[in-house]
């Protein structure tokens, strides 16, 4: 070997060195850094002699990747529908806390067995009339929470969409600086980085197959099918609302579903085109979940009133007259049941709020004087009502006939019973997310590693450094003859 060839190849070996720590100084930077790929440098030998540096390689598992991507979609679709269904609960309560649903039917009936033993006693009276109050409140207060949270969701839809469409756009953007830089001969490993995280947001919101196309390109598409990104992107679109209503529902076309490049896709829980991840989960809580609570809010408050609008539990009452619970003042309306559990009051009659008297739980609803203070009669009737089983007029209870506690008792438990099964597969998701994760963290950046291939660097560097130590005394000694 000449010394020249021998500076040469000590030179390639200082130039290799030099790369390999600069790349080894990227990783341990970057090891906490979401979306980052450890990079390697790979060398090869030269033809000429000494080393020869190929380029850097970016290590990902694209097979791992894809199953924290759709695992992470599950995970934060079950999140969102539990938050909403333990959200729903607390409206209710459980029956062992005493402002529950099922607590304030109990209340209201100890009230009237209290106030039957002495009907002449005001504060009784008056205590019944709270109890109705307390029970109206706590079924309409539940109505317009569900309301609320279908309108959230209605809100977290149009952000979800606009950073959907958002985050796309940067993709393909990023597709045609990757393939710029691969033509120019450049590392594209920070452009793959920045998609990487890209990517992974979409997939939250929406999960995605990532399928890898020419010159460093990706084509994503949903799992239900839809084509996200393909060279073009698809335009997602989405109208939100000011405020939902129990009204308002996507089949009649009062609440906007959404669009992909002008064609309108399923969202439904079952074979959504962009559901799986957070986004299916916001349209599950506006379109299914919301307005199934809505429906047994609107059920639970019809039976409540028809238990006490019917003459035979008030003689006062006409037919047509409203009851103790009416629909916002008026007589129920069989025909106009939706929303009715937002609508619910007392009536105004026994209401000292609004002008009315506590005595007429007594004397009936339409009494214009007070009647025999020692009266009972009408009280234990009412309480009757309560007590009396019967089927419900609509509403999913199952078959069978219910008293006004077990028919709230059966709502409150088929609640609690989806918020444990949703709870279960939240659990099951977030096992599986933190797992895969996990798996995906291991191939990560390994200090340890990095910082033993750096020894490895810097003995080679400094052996390189002694060979042109050596070439340049050889050269001195030749210079000196």
């Amino acid at each position: 070997m000449s010394i020249s060839s021998a500076l040469s190849n000590a030179m390639t070996g200082l130039g290799a060195a030099g790369r390999t720590s600069e790349i080894i100084s990227s990783n341990i930077a970057n090891a906490m850094t979401p979306g980052y790929g450890v990079r390697n440098l790979s060398l090869s030998s030269s033809q000429m002699g000494g080393v020869s540096v190929d380029g850097v390689m970016r290590n990902v598992n694209p097979a791992l990747l894809a199953d924290v991507r759709l695992s992470g979609a599950s995970f934060r679709n079950a999140t969102a529908r539990t938050e909403f269904l333990t959200r729903y609960e607390d409206m209710l309560g459980t029956p062992d806390q005493p402002s529950s649903l099922s607590a304030r039917i109990a209340k209201f009936e100890e009230t009237l067995i209290t106030a039957a033993s002495r009907p002449d006693a005001p504060e009784r009276l008056s205590g019944a009339v709270e109890a109705a109050r307390d029970l109206a409140g706590i079924i309409s207060d539940a109505s317009v929470g569900v309301q609320q949270a279908r309108s959230e969701a209605d809100r977290n839809i149009s952000v979800q969409v606009d950073r959907l469409n958002t985050s796309l756009e940067n993709v393909r953007e990023l597709n045609g600086r990757i393939t710029r830089t691969i033509t120019l001969g450049g590392d594209p490993s920070s452009l793959y980085d920045l998609r990487q995280a890209l990517v992974d947001e979409i997939s939250d919101m929406v999960p995605v197959r990532q399928v890898p196309r020419d010159n460093g390109k990706i084509a994503l598409y949903s799992t239900g099918g839809a084509i996200l990104l393909d060279g073009g992107v698809a335009e997602i679109e989405f109208m939100a609302v000011n405020q939902v209503t129990a009204y308002m529902n996507l089949g009649a076309g009062t609440l906007s579903g959404l669009t992909v490049n002008g064609i309108e896709v399923r969202t439904d829980s079952e074979r959504g085109a962009l559901g799986g991840g957070s986004l299916g989960a916001e349209f599950e809580i506006r379109d299914e979940l919301g307005t199934d609570a809505q429906t047994q809010l609107d059920a639970l408050a019809r039976d409540l009133i028809e238990r006490f609008q019917d003459p035979a539990v008030d003689p006062t009452l006409l037919p047509g007259d409203a009851g103790l619970f009416t629909d916002e003042g008026m007589w129920l309306d069989p025909a106009n049941e939706t929303g009715l559990s937002g609508r619910l009051e007392i009536n105004a009659a026994v209401d000292v709020r609004q002008g009315g008297e506590p005595w007429r739980i007594r004397d009936g609803l339409n009494a214009v004087a007070p009647g025999e203070v020692g009266d009972a009669r009408l009280i234990q009737s009412l309480t009757t009502a309560l007590q009396t089983t019967r089927a419900p007029g609509s509403g999913d209870f199952g078959a069978g006939a219910f008293s006004a506690i077990n028919l709230a008792s059966a709502l409150t438990s088929q609640l609690g019973s989806d918020r444990f099964q949703s709870e279960q597969k939240l659990s099951f998701a977030s096992s599986q997310f933190d797992e895969l994760t996990q798996q995906m963290l291991s191939e990560g950046v390994d200090t340890d590693r990095e910082l033993q291939r750096l020894l490895i660097v810097e003995q080679s560097y400094a052996a390189n450094v002694r060979m042109i130590e050596a070439a340049d005394e050889m050269m001195q000694t030749i210079l000196r003859i």
